[in-house]
């Protein structure tokens, strides 16, 4: 049976070039027939990333009971299929931290490690014959996948690791680090077709704090002038979003990756409390900038008090 490898919904670079990278491994190199999917439309970075190394956008997950599975990206229940505990999960690759909630049929591969991307834990795995016969589509995603999750080494969560592996696809491939990690983020920052809701799901996971349930979403671009020009449309957007998405609260943070920090949207005094909770700072107004916050996995999450 062909097995099915996918990553989180609202897929992002790392979510779906990983499935590809680890369905050509397990095609190519184990010999075992598999597919990568993705759980909705990848944002527009990764569908540079796709285009620019020759990929068709993976085709949307329909799982079934039963159907063999790797998880990429992700271990969290609330980003996967309503009946994942009901199909055969052979592996999970992933570099966040461990929610609980996933049930196995038999002991299986669990691979985590603390650095910035998936694609970073799948380079590290692999064994010859695979780094030697890797083709250099296979080390565009990687690299693109490394970049794009440490923000081009600026996220706090970088390690040596993803800058090492970096450093060496890039000069496999003669690629210029920096004038290809700005086309990466000027396709990010292209939030023009993309409705309020379509923003506020785009790049975002559901957290649950203290008995308070959050979409925490966050938009990384290099014009933040940009979102904040919707600002008002977004703020007024959220109520509503938090009702058919079943959460009590949005949180909006508008990643600036040039000057390396965040812009909180305050649409209630709910929002504005945990802002002053969670990042000890004064809030006027409908927005609060937070200097140096760049990652959600290391600096928003673990922070967040009601």
């Amino acid at each position: 049976m062909m097995i099915k490898i996918f990553g989180h919904t609202a897929p992002d670079t790392d979510a779906t070039a990983s499935a590809l990278i680890w369905a050509w491994y397990l095609n190519e190199v184990r010999e075992k027939p598999a597919t990568a999917y993705v759980q909705g439309t990848p944002n527009t970075e990764a569908a540079f990333v796709l285009s620019r190394w020759d990929f068709d956008i993976p085709e949307l997950l329909d799982l079934q009971d039963g159907d063999k599975v790797v998880i990429v990206d992700t271990n969290n229940p609330a980003e996967l299929p309503a009946n994942i505990n009901e199909t055969d999960i052979k592996q999970i690759i992933d570099h966040h931290l461990l929610v609980g909630g996933i049930k196995t049929k038999t002991p299986i591969n669990v691979t985590m490690r603390p650095v910035a991307a998936t694609a970073t834990v799948m380079y590290s795995i692999m064994r010859e014959p695979a780094l030697d016969t890797m083709p250099d589509t296979i080390k565009g995603l990687i690299l693109s996948c490394i970049l794009s999750d440490t923000l081009e080494f600026r996220s706090p969560t970088t390690t040596p690791r993803d800058r090492e592996i970096a450093d060496r696809l890039a000069n496999d491939l003669n690629i210029n680090i920096a004038n290809y990690a700005a086309e990466m983020f000027a396709a990010k920052s292209d939030i023009a077709h993309f409705s309020d809701a379509e923003l506020l799901r785009m790049d975002s996971k559901k957290f649950e704090v203290d008995g308070t349930n959050f979409r925490v979403s966050v938009l990384e671009t290099t014009s933040p002038a940009t979102v904040m020009e919707r600002k008002n449309s977004l703020i007024a957007s959220m109520d509503t979003i938090a009702a058919e998405d079943g959460v009590d609260q949005v949180l909006l943070f508008v990643i600036d990756i040039l000057t390396e920090s965040a812009t909180l949207l305050i649409p209630n005094d709910t929002v504005r409390s945990v802002a002053k909770k969670s990042f000890g700072c004064t809030v006027e107004g409908d927005t609060v900038h937070l200097p140096g916050v760049m990652s959600r996995k290391k600096q928003i999450i673990p922070n967040l008090k009601v």
